[in-house]
């Protein structure tokens, strides 16, 4: 029976890590742009985790969430910019989160997963970094 659904829906990998390319990307997009935004209007208040200070903490924040966000919806430099985002959100569930419970941690975790999962996996075929540098 599975053969047979196999047959009538193949699913690529390269499919599934562009769904989860773009997905992923779209949802951190809507967390990074406010962000962003706070830096264009001259508003650098933000939490300072890890000592850095809070301006550099909401740059830092907002390059990540949003502009690498951008990157690996493109697939472009995929893998360098899930760096930044999975530091993000190791970041955000160990120690913004870190003395909280499961439930506020949560969200962060739903983001690193898929982090990971596609730093092992690549961008796969449906990406710029494959047809530029055919990786």
């Amino acid at each position: 029976m599975l053969k047979k659904y196999n047959k009538i829906f193949p699913v690529s990998p390269d499919l599934a890590a562009l769904v989860l390319r773009v997905g992923t990307s779209v949802l951190m997009i809507t967390h990074g742009y406010p962000k962003f935004e706070k830096i264009l209007n001259g508003d650098f208040s933000f939490a300072d985790p890890i000592g850095m200070g809070e301006g550099l903490s909401l740059v830092m924040t907002a390059f990540a969430e949003f502009f690498c966000s951008v990157l690996l919806l493109l697939g472009l430099f995929t893998k360098p910019a899930l760096i930044f985002l999975i530091f993000t959100m190791i970041v955000v569930i160990f120690i913004v989160h870190g003395n909280d419970p499961f439930a506020d941690k949560e969200h962060g975790i739903s983001f690193l997963i898929p982090y990971v999962s596609l730093f092992l996996t690549g961008p796969g075929k449906f990406s710029l970094d494959y047809k530029l540098f055919k990786q």
